[in-house]
């Protein structure tokens, strides 16, 4: 008699969902028969990348034969130069989502508790179950880190907190002078990571320099990303800064290639076009004035945003909505995906592809 041979996962792994990106415009494209999609769901840049960065991929494909450096000394060294910190304190990884589940690997242990707000990025919480932790979420208020609620959750059992600066989906931030009272009240012995994918979008002054701190506190983790404002998305490249003590821990938990040589090059070239990144966080500025403007004349309210995105509060579903978005060919990412019941995140893209959105969405409601 045969018996069931299903090999059974981690216990860990129960009620975990797959994460669940936008759709790809080419997917769209097949199912629907749609000639013209406007995606407006991964927070991607509508600007592409500099064109720098396409003349230092030309280059590096002579070498993509050979493995790539390590620990890409070169970019770190890079980065240190352009943010004023030493090279060591520099961990370039496969995206800044593969060094938040480095750090989970290498810092959390069965039961111990890891604070984050709720909503926030959702891979905080599946890389703190994957390891057996513990998740403790903390709503935010009027989309907002509650910081104070988030220093109550803290106890014998903590092991790391999360703040995401801006915070995705919400797009809010936390205050200059309100994050750096957090910073120093949260003890020395809890790793702080600030995610700060978003940092490059920032046009507020309200907003804290988190890099002069990492001298004063060396559990403060700062992660940023290439796959944003600098268009670097589909290479998988972004780093954090902390104390070389810790990135020896995560050395001993990644891959030995976690970063390609492309991925690494563009990097290292796109930083050099400062001039890009300056249009880009302008041009957004005025897509998130100018969604804001027209959302509110179609009577619908969104969060305050610092990144490349608005959360908007929709009248039914937001799965309905983005639903029926789709249809008419504009992918967005509904709220229930995202923590965010009856809401939808959008990205703000070209000044044509907002107004499109806008078109679009007054037919759908």
């Amino acid at each position: 008699m045969q018996t069931d041979r299903r090999i059974p996962a981690r216990s860990e792994l129960d009620g975990l969902g797959v994460y669940a990106p936008g759709k790809p415009i080419e997917e769209v494209q097949r199912e629907l028969g749609l000639d013209r999609i406007i995606k407006l769901a991964s927070n991607e840049n509508p600007f592409k990348s500099s064109s720098v960065v396409y003349d230092a991929v030309a280059a590096e494909m002579e070498r993509v034969a050979l493995y790539p450096e390590s620990t890409a000394p070169a970019l770190a060294e890079k980065l240190g130069k352009h943010w004023g910190v030493e090279p060591e304190r520099v961990f370039v990884g496969n995206g800044s989502d593969e060094i938040i589940g480095l750090l989970t690997r290498a810092y959390v242990r069965p039961l111990d508790e890891v604070v984050m707000a709720d909503p926030t990025f959702s891979r905080y919480e599946t890389n703190v179950c994957i390891e057996g932790g513990k998740p403790v979420k903390v709503p935010v208020q009027d989309g907002m880190h509650d910081l104070d609620a988030m220093l109550n959750a803290i106890n014998e059992r903590t092991r790391m907190v999360f703040v995401c600066n801006p915070n995705n989906p919400t797009g809010t931030i936390v205050g200059e002078q309100a994050l750096a009272d957090f910073i120093h009240r949260v003890p020395r012995h809890i790793l702080l990571i600030v995610d700060e994918a978003y940092y490059e979008y920032v046009t507020t002054s309200d907003y804290l320099q988190t890099v002069p701190l990492l001298e004063r506190f060396p559990n403060l983790i700062i992660l940023r990303t290439f796959s944003k404002i600098y268009g670097l998305a589909a290479l998988r490249i972004g780093y954090g800064l902390m104390h070389p003590d810790i990135i020896q821990e995560l050395m001993k938990v990644k891959g030995p290639f976690n970063t390609n040589r492309i991925a690494q090059a563009a990097a290292f070239a796109a930083l050099d076009d400062q001039a890009f990144v300056d249009r880009c966080r302008q041009a957004n500025a005025e897509g998130l004035s100018y969604l804001a403007r027209t959302l509110a004349e179609l009577g619908l309210s969104c969060y305050p945003s610092q990144a490349n995105f608005v959360l908007v509060q929709v009248p039914r579903a937001g799965t309905d909505i983005a639903e029926a978005l789709l249809r008419r060919g504009v992918i967005v990412r509904p709220g229930e995906q995202l923590g965010a019941p009856r809401t939808i995140r959008v990205t703000v893209g070209s000044a044509e592809d907002n107004a499109a959105f806008v078109s679009v969405l007054r037919a759908v409601l």
